[in-house]
């Protein structure tokens, strides 16, 4: 199974990454391992982490507060957003009509 992140979700990864190397120097480097270990599992084990709603399951990153939100399509994981945990919940609900409008995309 493949993996492949919403052009938001992927901007919310760089943004995060950047701010934590930014910060101190290695530890934006330990984010993205950190994310990375974190779809691997969930392409292992996609159905392991909990729903919250409309197809969507989070994953709780480990050492870091942010979770990621994604969808199970066949042969695919959609990452939908990369969310802190503390900022803005839900704000990633619109792009649910995103995944919508792509499933629809690949079955017409």
């Amino acid at each position: 199974m493949n993996s492949e992140f919403l052009p938001e979700a992927e901007e919310e990864f760089r943004e995060a990454a950047r701010y934590y190397e930014n910060e101190a120097p290695g530890v934006g480097v330990a984010f993205v391992a950190e994310v990375r270990r974190a779809i691997t599992s969930i392409i292992e084990n996609p159905y392991a982490a909990p729903a919250v709603g409309s197809g969507i399951r989070r994953k709780v990153l480990s050492h870091f507060p942010y979770n990621v939100l994604y969808a199970v399509e066949p042969e695919l994981i959609v990452i939908v957003a990369l969310a802190h945990q503390r900022r803005r919940p839900r704000y990633w609900q619109t792009r649910i009509r995103q995944l919508r409008e792509r499933r629809s995309r690949t079955t017409d």
